[in-house]
């Protein structure tokens, strides 16, 4: 059986790789199948089959204008397509329209699959924002003719069925839960906060950029960290899971601290496997990055959300941690936003571990569904 992988993948976003190392060995597990009958399109092909052992091709074929990109992309891949049983489109924020290629992108390879009469599932997704009237037609037509269709979060779910899509959604959480790591640190007490910050609204990464919203922010982090290094005496580390754009805003953050004593930078890109190791070494993970967010949550580790995108309280919402939920765009307000949720956990240390293990068990039956969503979506 050969199996292929579509998503945004090759990018140096260890949260995206994953979820890409998640999916490959689900489907190892599902179909007993070696990496050499999997095909991953991706944006580093040769990246991406040295690290996985797998067949790898170009995600898309830039050709001037999105049309004529589309056009190429689509004559090209149709051939690999054809040759394959299955297709697996997902995981990852890729049903939206943000970005204005995505959901022609993903969508093309929905008919690649569909013309090629190869089966296809749309699977762990997250959904939105969808603004424009070809992005929905493409989501549309992408979860019509699918075997069956996932997405990670109940509002994925909602927005589906907000422009047009019928049939059953189901919600499995994140691909990524079904990773797992053994957990290296239980303390007494929280000591250890591990820290990812997204490059929000820098110039350099956001679409729009914006210097007053970038600066309140790190400016937010840095005062916020501060406070919880002056009240807990806690050790801080930043670390990327997008390299090198996240730490390069950690050392923003570092440098507006009064304490950067207190912290150390972790100036690497982090594989998944890597990124799970030093998450089970914090005792409290403090993330921007959703997948930072579920990565600790796979090694059982209390959780405290920066919400600089939909997704990200979404899934604290999702996981019964909407507590745990900062609006990044108010943190530079007050500096006791972190120190407060902290001292929360500090309190009764005993039960905030006991939720994050209660928490971790709930998103691996849901992973279970997923791998069930990919069996019944191989059938013809």
């Amino acid at each position: 059986m050969k199996i292929g992988i579509v998503g945004n993948y090759g990018n140096d976003n260890n949260g995206d790789e994953a979820i890409l190392l998640s999916i490959i060995r689900q489907l190892q597990k599902v179909f007993q199948i070696d990496t050499k009958n999997i095909t991953v399109f991706s944006n580093n092909p040769k990246q991406t089959a040295e690290r996985y052992s797998v067949q790898s091709y170009p995600l898309y074929y830039k050709n001037g204008n999105a049309v004529k990109t589309f056009m190429k992309t689509y004559k090209e891949n149709s051939n690999v397509v054809k040759n394959l049983d299955f297709v697996v489109i997902g995981g990852g924020g890729i049903l939206m329209d943000l970005y204005k290629r995505e959901a022609p992108l993903y969508g093309s390879y929905a008919m690649m699959a569909k013309n090629n009469n190869v089966p296809y599932v749309v699977y762990g997704c997250g959904a939105g924002p969808l603004n424009t009237g070809l992005g929905k037609w493409f989501i549309r037509y992408m979860a019509k003719h699918a075997q069956n269709i996932s997405v990670r979060d109940p509002q994925s779910e909602q927005l589906l069925k907000t422009i047009g899509v019928k049939r059953n959604v189901h919600v499995i959480g994140d691909p990524a839960f079904s990773l797992e790591v053994e957990r290296s640190n239980y303390s007494d007490k929280p000591k250890s906060v591990g820290v990812t910050a997204v490059p929000y609204y820098n110039a350099s990464y956001w679409p729009t950029g914006d210097e007053t919203k970038y600066e309140n922010y790190i400016d937010g982090m840095a005062k916020n960290l501060d406070r919880l290094i002056e009240e807990h005496n806690v050790d801080v580390t930043f670390f990327a899971t997008k390299y090198p754009q996240d730490a390069d805003v950690t050392k923003d953050i570092q440098a507006k601290m009064k304490h950067p004593e207190n912290t150390k930078i972790i100036d690497e890109n982090l594989p998944p496997q890597r990124i799970l190791q030093i998450t089970s070494t914090f005792d409290v993970l403090i993330g921007t990055r959703l997948h930072s967010l579920i990565l600790a949550t796979d090694a059982k580790t209390p959780i405290i959300g920066v919400s600089y995108h939909v997704k990200v309280n979404d899934f604290l919402q999702m996981a019964g941690l909407g507590n745990y939920s900062l609006p990044i765009d108010s943190l530079h307000e007050s500096d006791e936003k972190f120190a407060m949720l902290f001292n929360d956990m500090a309190v009764d240390w005993n039960g905030a571990q006991n939720l994050a293990a209660r928490t971790n068990a709930s998103f691996k039956e849901k992973s279970a569904l997923g791998e069930q969503l990919l069996k019944e979506g191989a059938k013809k």
